[in-house]
């Protein structure tokens, strides 16, 4: 079966498992709408010039319809792009059309023009029902039209539990759901981890972070949806705060990092006792770049002074190096459909720590065992489920254990069986047919 995959634009996540997709024996050609992203762009939420440093057209056919051109957006471009995918599956000659959410007008025209022409439609969308907003009349059409919208959609490829819930709710069925969670190439990460781990007592120190004290990493975009305030609050909190309770009732725990001159750090509890073996102060990374920047270096001085540092943008193969250097990585976000950095930093076999309205939260992150769930926004809360990883070096390396664990299962082979059972399944409805 021959699959015309329409996409936006090329993306740093998807040309590898596309890459994998075809070798697999998956017959695929892309049918991007520009390759702007390809060519250097300047990007809105870093606020920078990003220039990817990953092939993102190498190792796939593909056309582009729109070269050079903006991103596609609007639906008054919908005629324009209708017109341009028509005529690209005309060439191609696919039996099913894949196409990516139902976002924008390019997706939209993708599933028009698959549908005059009698295709198959396959879809694979983020969305899960904590992104819906609004009150229940908006709820109501909401659902009514993706409904209707669903009815032309042969197969689905969920990308976690969540996003195989909210097509259920809206009348899918399940034969027509098959998983292909959303992954990024694992072995490229585990690999550069594994690299970056022989010089991380040399970033450690090109850094300015004392031996032994505790690492926080926050990689988005410094933007109001990923919430870094609050992460940022919460540092400032952990350097005072008491440790949490051991299993036993008691405040002590043990096995915790030394302070920068080897002695165990001390704080005080609630009732004025040294704890033994807490760690110092935590020092938090904050990768990435974006609008609110300025206000977050303000509100790190005020709030946690010497606690934070501002490393700015880093490209994907400079990620595995800080991923691999912390102990515990964070991503707060208020609104996150998936946070495909979440599967990127458990490659480095690290703990994670997310808020509940992060989708990957559901399939990813199993609380007490390899992270934990916080209610966004909530600094209090965030606080408490850091507390016990930045406290327990065994807690941490055991927590780091089973996030390689867990995503050694959720991968790109798993894509590539969603899309043979999918494959299957429009296979054997057409023989019915």
């Amino acid at each position: 079966m021959r699959i015309a995959y329409a996409l936006t634009h090329p993306i740093q996540y998807q040309a590898p498992l596309i890459r994998h997709l075809r070798a697999g024996g998956i017959d695929l050609e892309v049918v991007y709408a520009t390759d702007i992203t390809a060519r250097g762009y300047q990007d809105a939420g870093f606020g920078t010039r990003v220039t990817w440093d990953v092939p993102l057209l190498e190792g796939y056919p593909h056309r582009v319809l729109f070269p050079g051109e903006p991103l596609p957006s609007g639906l008054r471009a919908f005629g324009r792009h209708r017109r341009a995918l028509s005529a690209a599956f005309d060439e191609i000659k696919p039996d099913a059309v894949w196409v990516h959410g139902w976002g924008n007008s390019y997706p939209l025209a993708a599933l028009r023009a698959a549908r005059l022409k009698n295709l198959a439609v396959l879809m694979r969308g983020e969305t899960y029902l904590d992104c819906l907003h609004g009150g229940k009349l908006r709820r109501a059409v909401h659902a009514a039209a993706l409904s209707l919208l669903f009815r032309s959609v042969s197969q689905f490829l969920a990308i976690g539990s969540a996003n195989r819930e909210y097509y259920r709710c809206h009348g899918v069925s399940d034969e027509r759901i098959q998983l292909a969670p959303y992954a990024v190439d694992n072995a490229f990460f585990q690999a550069r981890c594994r690299e970056a781990s022989l010089n991380r007592e040399k970033l450690r120190a090109e850094l300015g972070i004392e031996p032994g004290r505790p690492v926080i990493l926050f990689c988005a975009k410094l933007i109001p949806v990923k919430d870094p305030a609050t992460l940022i609050r919460a540092v400032g909190r952990l350097a005072g705060a008491p440790a949490p309770a051991g299993a036993s009732g008691d405040r002590v725990l043990a096995n915790a990092p030394t302070n920068d001159v080897g002695a165990p750090a001390k704080v005080r509890d609630s009732d004025d006792r040294v704890l033994a073996n807490a760690p110092t102060a935590p020092v938090l990374l904050m990768v990435g770049d974006g609008e609110l920047r300025p206000s977050l270096e303000k509100l790190a001085n005020e709030v946690a002074h010497g606690q934070v540092k501002f490393l700015g943008f880093r490209n994907q193969t400079e990620l595995p190096a800080l991923y691999d250097l912390c102990d515990l990585f964070v991503l707060p976000s208020v609104f996150e459909p998936w946070g495909l950095v979440v599967n990127e930093v458990m490659n480095a076999g690290k703990p994670v720590v997310v808020s509940d309205k992060i989708g990957s939260g559901h399939d990813l992150v199993r609380p007490g065992i390899n992270g934990d769930v916080f209610p966004a926004g909530n600094v209090d809360a965030l606080v408490e489920k850091m507390s016990p990883w930045l406290h327990d070096a065994a807690l941490r390396e055991r927590g780091g254990e089973e996030s390689l664990q867990i995503i050694n299962h959720w991968g790109f082979e798993e894509n590539l069986a969603g899309m043979r059972q999918a494959i299957e399944s429009l296979q054997q409805a057409s023989h019915h047919a």
